[in-house]
């Protein structure tokens, strides 16, 4: 029996965006083969995304990663009917979004959607915590009650004491979280990252990544969320879409496309990452269900391991989250796997 933590939430279904005016002719051009380049030349349009089909399950973190161009961000928005697709359908919970009138659509976005941009969209006029509450004063919430709500959310992204500041006295950092607030403060069920950390110097991004692993951990929100940075991917991903041309090349886990790259595209974004820091001891296992005193859990990094596997030659036990043993690693299993991950 499916459990609601495995139930899908966002569906979408043979998604394509075309830009220009003869979208029909340029939809069959792409699906007869025609590149990206051919049916510009043929028609004037650009295909945005093309025949994209993805589920994400209640939870997840799932990660669209590409370079400029891609199509990843005009997928998000797809998904989020911030743009209409040209053909295709987007469901939440079962309710086909690309169907509903804009009243409809206007509640769900208020309830059950938010999204957080690159680019911070705060409102210089009003206060931090008028930012994080707009959102459920669009509700029509009353103002004590949703400026209660929202004091606990800056808390929780670590903006406390400043409720009462404004935008402009705020680092790039700092105004980042009070977007995430905002989104975080209607409780939504998904919410849509677009390239949210991007802008931001490295040591503050690597805070915000931290910063949003974290409440996912408590919180346990779906997110979709759009990079271009493989680093950023794996690190926030249970699952990553690698997206070129408008199209899906692969979908799986970090370790799925380290070690099984299905395309050389693919392959390019790989190749560098440090595999030993990504690949678990689950990942990298034999079956067996007997092993010495030494155990592990399945998360474990490689990079953990070698310590381990320097100090002796018995095999090492891979525990689950029960604690039950569902394999081994030794030397020769990590050697192997990560020759085959080169």
């Amino acid at each position: 029996m499916e459990s609601a933590a495995d139930k899908t939430c966002l569906e979408a279904r043979g998604i394509w965006k075309v830009f220009g005016s003869k979208s029909d002719q340029a939809v069959e051009l792409s699906r007869d083969g025609a590149s990206r380049k051919e049916v510009l030349e043929a028609t004037g349009c650009t295909v945005g995304v093309k025949d994209v089909s993805m589920a994400v399950t209640r939870g997840e973190t799932f990660v669209v990663m590409g370079l400029s161009g891609s199509g990843k961000s005009t997928l998000v928005r797809c998904l989020a009917r911030l743009t209409d697709p040209t053909a295709g359908s987007v469901f939440l919970d079962g309710e086909d979004l690309t169907a509903m009138d804009e009243a409809a659509l206007r509640q769900v976005r208020r309830q059950k959607l938010s999204m957080v941009f690159q680019h911070f969209g705060l409102f210089p006029h009003r206060t931090v915590i008028d930012n994080a509450a707009y959102g459920l004063e669009i509700q029509k919430m009353a103002k004590a009650e949703r400026h209660e709500r929202a004091s606990a959310v800056l808390a929780e992204v670590g903006l406390e004491g400043y409720e009462h500041h404004y935008p402009g006295q705020l680092s790039g950092g700092m105004q980042q979280r009070v977007g995430l607030a905002r989104a975080l403060t209607v409780d939504p069920e998904i919410l849509f990252f677009d390239e949210p950390f991007s802008a931001l110097d490295p040591l503050i991004r690597r805070d915000m990544q931290d910063q949003l692993l974290d409440l996912q951990h408590t919180l346990q929100r779906t997110i979709v969320f759009i990079t271009h940075d493989f680093a950023e991917a794996i690190k926030l991903g249970d699952r990553i879409a690698i997206m070129k041309d408008g199209v899906f090349d692969q979908v799986g886990t970090a370790s799925q496309l380290i070690t099984s790259p299905a395309t050389d595209y693919v392959r390019e974004f790989t190749e560098d990452v440090p595999k030993i820091k990504v690949l678990t001891a689950g990942d990298v296992m034999q079956t067996q269900t007997t092993s010495g005193t030494r155990s592990v859990p399945a998360s474990a990094t490689v990079e953990s391991l070698l310590p381990l596997l320097l100090e002796g030659d018995d095999p090492i036990g891979v525990s689950d989250a029960d604690g039950r043993t569902v394999g081994v690693v030794d030397r020769n299993a990590v050697t192997q796997i990560l020759a085959s991950a080169r």
